[in-house]
């Protein structure tokens, strides 16, 4: 056999990889995280449409390594995402792709083993496993869409979805969004700059035709219909946050100047508390002050939090890893999660109820 001297120059080998009817048949859907899914994108659609006065909560692990110690985490925030619901509406952050500046572990799908070994059909199939349990506690789930390929395996499980700042200016990942059956936050520039995700929710609410992949495993041409559920993520960079009373109205103003919807979520951690988790609260704590100044704008807040505060980086020996501890980004613990959720549901209960109020006065 011969071989094109022109291409696969720097290709090792092609690994076959199941289609995702193949992934979806061996983990399929069951009727109680379906019910959940569907309900969670409804509310979330409710919120960015202002009809459920609740902010909601993205949180959870930077990133997830674990799925014991994660389920472990989820168990317990469905707990207490009962208990806050009256105020509060809490998703869960399933982060299973991490973008990397140069090099490093690239998340639990790309790299399940954390050894190299890049199973991704196996870190695939777990990934799905492990929204179908988070699904079936009836809690919705949040991930971020960085692979073009991986919303085709799992994303029927999630009921909202990031484009990342590094992926958020990626006409690519603006495409996908356009098609993507959640909301999606487009987050602002490493930079600090707010075009990127401005220009992101634009694109996307429009329809789009692109390559890409069928159930089947097979290349089609994919048509989107629009996302009009796209909104802004605010995270910092460029050396400042962007969570401050000014940041956010310079955002609110670009909403309107693009004419979209003055939809703000704030990511209390990555640039907005200098990549320090023990200044999450505080980060938090200013954004509910908003929220309570009147503010209909910020609609959600992000937060990474986990078992244990802070992160580790990952041992040689894989049994040396402590129990619930990030291994990417740090994170808040568990302890100080349930403080912050509850902090949030005191200080935005009345605010809450009075706008509960008032819509039900609107509508008679």
């Amino acid at each position: 056999m011969t071989h094109d001297p022109t291409e696969n120059i720097n290709i090792a080998s092609f690994d076959a990889m199941p289609s995702p009817a193949d992934i979806k048949a061996m983990v399929p859907l069951s009727d109680q995280a379906v019910a959940t899914v569907a309900s969670g994108r409804r509310t979330i659609m409710d919120i960015l449409d202002h009809k459920d006065p609740r902010p909601m909560v993205i949180v959870g692990p930077c990133s997830i390594h674990d799925p014991v110690a994660a389920l472990d985490y989820a168990k317990r925030l469905r707990a207490l995402a009962d208990e806050v619901a009256d105020t509060l509406y809490v998703v869960m952050r399933v982060y299973f792709e991490k973008p990397r500046t140069t090099i490093g572990w690239k998340g639990f799908i790309n790299d399940p083993s954390m050894d190299d070994s890049f199973r991704i059909d196996e870190g695939m199939l777990r990934g799905r496993k492990f929204l179908l349990h988070i699904a079936e506690l009836g809690l919705p789930a949040a991930s971020e869409t960085l692979d073009p390929i991986a919303p085709q395996y799992y994303g029927d499980l999630l009921s909202w979805a990031a484009i990342g700042a590094r992926t958020a200016e990626s006409q690519t990942h603006r495409e996908i969004a356009s098609g993507l059956s959640t909301p999606v936050g487009f987050k602002n520039g490493t930079d600090g700059s707010l075009e990127a995700a401005v220009n992101g929710c634009l694109s996307s609410s429009h329809p789009h035709s692109f390559l890409g992949l069928s159930d089947a495993g097979e290349s089609c041409i994919v048509r989107t219909r629009g996302n009009r559920y796209s909104h802004i993520v605010l995270r910092g960079g460029g050396g400042r946050p962007n969570y401050d009373t000014v940041s956010v109205s310079l955002a609110e103003q670009a909403l309107a100047k693009a004419k979209l919807p003055q939809n703000i979520v704030v990511d209390c951690s990555h640039s907005n508390s200098w990549k320090k988790p023990e200044l999450q609260p505080l980060v938090l704590k200013d954004v509910v002050s908003q929220v309570r100044d009147g503010r209909r704008s910020i609609v959600g807040v992000m937060i990474e939090s986990f078992i244990e505060a802070g992160n580790q980086p990952i041992p040689e020996n894989l049994a040396d890893l402590r129990y619930g501890c990030s291994v990417t980004d740090g994170c808040v613990s568990w302890e100080t999660t349930q403080e912050m959720l509850r902090d949030m549901r005191t200080a935005l209960h009345d605010v809450v109820a009075a706008r509960k109020a008032g819509e039900a006065a609107h509508d008679l």
